[in-house]
């Protein structure tokens, strides 16, 4: 269990992450997502000690990562996939990371396995693709079958069977009752994997809650309508103030009201509907949603912060908390 409390983390008068306060428990995934700058590196960093917060506190199994005697049997971790000596091989690598806790070689040899790496075991690190890089990663994490998985972007550079391959292995791990954390920026994947969701901008917590409830945020807002009348239907809902966007064959996306709301409409003009059907949101609907005024850069490259803000490493200044 990773259990988070007021965690700060302050370069001068930037304030990376703010007063972040959360929990992720055992036995599901829990995705972390947030515009780029948002505090979610710099977080996942204050949790294993890498650095130091400026307040707060960050607790894996009850413990200050640094506390733990044999930290790689508590916590695998995935933060940079590239932070591996170039000119050692994959095989090599997980060894030396091994017998730093007195890990066997038959472990080693499972890990690999796991992750798919066994054909290109001996092969330097140096000559791996982004993919095999990101696997080799994994199998570090995994070396020292922790109940704790804190894991940065582990689908980048994954074909479509190595995305797919991360989301059974996250599930499968959760399932066993482990704590998986994870962070992505496929909104479509994280959908599929997580079972909860905590959401930063600007460095503070704007939304924590189960995928379901993050979903609610967007479902509803659209409508299917099908209709031999769209003109008139759609000049009607116009008219009402509503967002509608003209398919083919009859086919509306109708957003401001309700499916109810649009069948009362049609029924005192008339008009006849074949289809009436309440969109579903997506995740990626939901995120944006929450995520609209926390963002540094938008399309253009122009950015939405004061031009006086000087980034801190890696993560950009947070001023202030959205409530859901």
């Amino acid at each position: 269990m990773i259990e988070v409390r007021g965690l700060s983390k302050h370069y001068g008068a930037t304030r990376a992450v703010d007063d972040v306060t959360f929990s992720v428990k055992p036995g599901m995934v829990t995705g972390f997502l947030g515009p780029n700058g948002a505090g979610k590196s710099t977080t996942m960093r204050l949790i294993v000690g890498l650095d130091r917060p400026s307040a707060g506190s960050a607790l894996v199994n009850g413990k200050r990562y640094a506390e733990h005697r044999a930290p790689l049997r508590e916590v695998g971790v995935l933060l940079d996939a590239k932070a591996v000596h170039t000119g050692r091989s994959a095989v090599n690598h997980l060894r030396a990371l091994a017998a730093t806790h007195g890990i066997g070689r038959g472990r080693v040899d499972e890990v690999i396995a796991l992750t798919g790496l066994e054909s290109v075991a001996s092969r330097r690190v140096g000559g791996f693709s982004l993919g095999m890089g990101q696997r080799l990663g994994i199998a570090a994490a995994l070396l020292g079958d922790p109940a704790t998985l804190i894991l940065d972007e582990p689908v980048n550079g994954l074909d479509p069977e190595g995305v797919i391959w991360v989301r059974h292995l996250a599930r499968r791990l959760a399932a066993e009752g482990r704590t998986v954390f994870l962070s992505s920026h496929l909104m479509s994947e994280m959908a599929q994997t997580a079972d909860h969701i905590i959401v930063l901008g600007r460095g503070r917590v704007i939304a924590d809650a189960p995928v379901a409830d993050i979903l609610a945020l967007s479902s509803g807002t659209a409508v299917r309508v099908r209709t031999p009348e769209a003109t008139r239907l759609s000049e009607l809902l116009v008219d009402q103030g509503t967002v509608v966007r003209k398919g083919d064959d009859g086919l509306l996306d109708v957003t401001g009201l309700t499916a109810p709301q649009i069948g009362e409409v049609a029924a005192r003009s008339g008009v006849i509907l074949h289809e009436l059907t309440p969109v579903a949101g997506s995740l990626e609907d939901a995120y944006l949603a929450l995520t609209q005024d926390d963002v540094e850069y938008h399309a253009g490259g122009l950015p939405t912060g004061p031009a006086s803000t000087v980034p801190a490493p890696n993560e950009l200044s947070s001023n202030e908390r959205v409530s859901r």
